[in-house]
């Protein structure tokens, strides 16, 4: 019996500026934009690589849900991809080795976190 993770749903506040970081900041592929009536709103985004989507809108998520932490976010040159983040204004956090594993924080305009991951490590730090 196979189990597939295909959607993670993520509170936000505004969804117009969400959208914006996730697609013009992170680089997440846009899937849908749509209104499906009775006033919600539904945005659902891919990271580049992934089979995994996150989604967010008005009527999704109760307005008072807490942000979700540390979706991960599996990279190979975890270096370069921070990089990238940086130049686009993401303030992601240093990178640090846990025990052979790299990780790099950051976080939406919500407090939603993320944490890039190098099962590569350090190499080339």
């Amino acid at each position: 019996m196979d189990m597939k993770l295909e959607l993670i749903p993520v509170p936000v506040s505004d969804v117009d500026r969400s959208k914006s970081f996730y697609v013009d900041a992170v680089g997440f592929h846009l899937d849908h934009d749509v209104e499906p009536g009775n006033g919600m709103r539904i945005v659902q985004l891919t990271p580049p690589g992934s089979a995994c989507s996150i989604a967010f809108g008005i009527g999704m998520t109760r307005p008072d849900a807490a942000p979700v932490h540390g979706i991960h976010l599996v990279v190979d040159d975890i270096a370069a991809v921070r990089e990238l983040l940086r130049a686009r204004r993401v303030d992601v956090g240093p990178v640090r080795d846990l025990g052979g594993v790299a990780y790099a924080s950051f976080s939406d305009p919500d407090g939603n976190t993320w944490e890039l991951q190098s099962l590569a490590g350090l190499r080339g730090l």
